[in-house]
């Protein structure tokens, strides 16, 4: 098993370096030893793996093919020894992100600042957008998205649970205006509305009733591209909003937001870091992805429940 383990290491770098002498070199050994051991190896094969002549070195077709099964397992090895060599060192660099709005109230104050006091060495270039863009192509490291967008061939690490959109008013819209008994009603009443980009046509409100879903093409009074901003012109009376209840939570409490037709709203796969394969993820990304998982399952811990992890990176 070692002879066979050394031969394939051997005749790696030759099919990689295509030469005996850089293979050698490679390995730190002479062009002879490489040659001798590559034959040692091919007659215990019982095929020639490479046809040399003076000038330059071919793989032979069984060649070819043993070079095409064995990589994908060569570089999981090299990345795994990569990945237990950057345990000893502190992760420098930058992550960047590129965050769907609404997102960026997951990752504020304690989750940001958390992982920037441990580490040091890392930079974090933030940019909210509600673009789905392919992030490699444009030069991010990563997304963060809602699950039910995101491609199912992606590394996806929970950030959010499961979030639910609510309807709500300011106390002194309800003092002009009779509450909405049915999401039907709202045809009635004057709303304030979210677009992803400024040619977007505005969002349909969505509902479940009897579990079947169903959205309004809500009266718009004021429509913007800023979730920030529904939540403002809400809270001021302007017309009713729809937003994530962890986004309100706070001034449902305090009385200055009322919370309407929650009988038809149910719960939905919340947002996800992702990006495409484990071998893009660079030293810094990785400790991200590793401070979300801690910090998620301690957030878990304390309050006794449990979320559901999809593909780790």
């Amino acid at each position: 098993m070692t002879d066979d383990l050394d031969g394939i290491a051997v005749f790696v770098a030759v099919a990689e370096t295509q030469g005996f002498r850089t293979a050698g070199e490679r390995l730190g050994v002479s062009a002879s030893a490489v040659s001798q051991a590559l034959r040692r190896f091919e007659k215990r094969m019982g095929v020639t793996l490479v046809r040399r002549t003076t000038r330059s070195v071919h793989l032979t077709e069984a060649g070819a093919q043993l070079f095409a099964s064995v990589r994908p397992a060569l570089e999981e090895m090299r990345a795994a020894v990569a990945s237990v060599s950057e345990l000893g060192r502190e992760p420098r660099g930058t992550v960047r992100l590129l965050i769907s709005p609404g997102a960026e109230q997951f990752l504020r104050d304690r989750v940001l600042a958390g992982f920037l006091a441990e580490h040091p060495q890392i930079r974090l270039d933030l940019a909210v957008s509600s673009e789905i863009a392919d992030i490699v192509g444009n030069g991010y490291d990563a997304g963060i998205q809602l699950g039910e967008v995101i491609d199912r061939d992606m590394i996806a690490v929970p950030v959010s649970g499961d979030l639910t959109l609510l309807v709500v008013g300011a106390p002194s819209y309800f003092a002009r205006h009779k509450r909405p008994k049915h999401p039907r009603d709202l045809v009635e009443h004057e709303c304030v509305n979210w677009h992803p980009t400024s040619s977007s046509p505005p969002y349909r409100w969505e509902f479940t009733e009897k579990g079947r879903d169903f959205s309004v093409a809500v009266p718009t009074r004021v429509l913007t591209t800023d979730p920030v901003l529904l939540v403002r012109l809400a809270r001021a009376g302007v017309g009713l909003a729809m937003v994530y209840a962890e986004q309100v939570r706070e001034d449902v409490a305090r009385g200055d937001l009322v919370p309407i037709l929650e009988e038809y709203s149910t719960a939905f796969p919340g947002f996800y870091l992702y990006y495409p394969h484990r071998e893009h993820a660079s030293p810094p990304l990785r400790a991200f992805v590793d401070y979300l998982q801690r910090t998620r399952q301690s957030t878990r811990k304390a309050s006794g429940t449990l979320q559901t992890f999809r593909g780790l990176g």
